[in-house]
């Protein structure tokens, strides 16, 4: 049997935070799923689900084990519609384990200890980095390529 692991978020946009996850993540699964959120999530200026289900699955075009998808509805039915036991967040801060923390107890609880969730930490360097951030700094003209540039040869 497979061990899948999904990697879920709205990834507006993709970052090298992200991509950090993602390329250590891999060792732990013979396949990775890349849940990119569907349109129905209400933010503002969110480009389609297939606009960013292209841009992430061409990073990751030579990685036989990493398969990029929209979804739709919860992070537990796609994993479970993926045949994934494992849910793969990243953590920045204590603020994002707070939540992601209760989003895992949560998830654990519908799904009766089905799914579990795996956190990994921002590497040190790359903990100040969010989507939001480089949103925000795209709003003000800065040039936000470090921020995004993901390196397919890592």
């Amino acid at each position: 049997m497979d061990r899948i692991g999904v990697f879920v978020g709205t990834f507006n946009p993709f970052t090298v935070g992200h991509d950090s996850i993602v390329r250590r993540a891999l060792p732990l699964f013979d396949r990775l799923v890349i849940g990119v959120v569907g349109d129905h999530v209400q933010k503002s200026g969110l480009p389609s689900a297939e606009e960013r289900v292209e841009a992430i699955a061409s990073v990751y075009a030579d990685e036989p084990h990493v398969i990029v998808k929209p979804y739709y509805g919860l992070a537990v039915d796609f994993a479970r519609e993926q045949g994934a036991r494992f849910i793969v967040k990243g953590v920045r801060s204590v603020k994002d384990f707070e939540y992601e923390r209760e989003q895992a107890d949560i998830n654990r609880l519908i799904t009766n200890g089905e799914i579990e969730t795996i956190f990994l930490y921002a590497e040190p360097q790359l903990s100040s980095i969010s989507s939001t951030m480089v949103r925000e700094l795209q709003h003000f003209g800065v040039d936000t390529s470090p921020f995004c540039n993901i390196t397919k040869n890592k």
